[in-house]
């Protein structure tokens, strides 16, 4: 099964600086795409389509794909591990503060079943949107994740989670103790995409955007209206 992860701050013209909690950046720092650009994103490099929506959610910030992801499977819509195709600015790899650690030592110290325990893990103040993603890899929910980077993405991909081949590989001293538990952590096969106009990948189960509202300006908020044709949202 196949997820579409999109980030409204992709459809930018480039990183906004994160702006303090309860506001948005400048609309100075950078532009939202012209809407047939984001249009012909959605049909042309995801075949989404208006005529047969995905089921899906559009929410504020990105750790709640987490929780999404997480209910799917409880209902037995969605199996893990399944792909993942991120759109987004930011890697959402835990590359800045906290960093990795938390969840190589931490996460990857519990038996699998025990992992996925996201409200405690925001309640600790160690789960946001900057790191849902390695939550997610840790929780060995995903199979495959695709990363289609905005062009003026900065490098953010933390590389001491990639092996030899630049597959996703999470690894610690502590995991490295608990394989006789959970067995070897799994290599995820991992892609990116710098020019997302060489993009084109369809099959999608499931389609979510996340509005990140401190990292997107209000005036990119009507890109989540462009979006909602294509989804039912539930």
């Amino acid at each position: 099964m196949k997820v579409l992860d999109l980030d409204m701050d992709f459809f930018l013209t480039g990183p906004c600086p994160l702006a303090p909690k309860g506001q948005r950046p400048d609309p100075a720092c950078a532009m939202p795409y012209a809407d047939e650009e984001v249009i012909d994103f959605f049909e042309n490099r995801c075949g989404l389509s208006r005529e047969h929506p995905l089921p899906g959610a559009i929410f504020d910030t990105h750790d709640k794909a987490l929780d999404f992801w997480r209910d799917r499977m409880r209902e037995g819509a969605l199996r893990a591990p399944f792909e993942v195709v991120h759109v987004d600015t930011h890697s959402d790899l835990a590359f800045g503060p906290p960093g990795t650690d938390f969840v190589l030592k931490a996460v990857l110290s519990r038996q699998v079943q025990m992992r996925p325990t996201i409200e405690n893990y925001r309640a600790g103040i160690k789960l946001d949107e900057a790191n849902y993603l390695l939550f997610a890899l840790a929780f060995r929910w995903i199979s495959r994740l695709v990363y289609v980077r905005n062009p003026h993405s900065r490098q953010d991909i933390p590389t001491h989670i990639l092996d030899w081949d630049d597959n996703i590989l999470l690894r610690s001293d502590v995991s490295a103790l608990m394989e006789g538990v959970n067995g070897r952590e799994p290599v995820i096969p991992f892609e990116v995409v710098d020019d997302y106009k060489t993009f084109c990948e369809t099959g999608y189960d499931f389609v979510t955007m996340a509005q990140s509202p401190r990292y997107a300006p209000r005036t990119a908020d009507r890109i989540m209206d462009l979006l909602r044709p294509y989804v039912i949202e539930i």
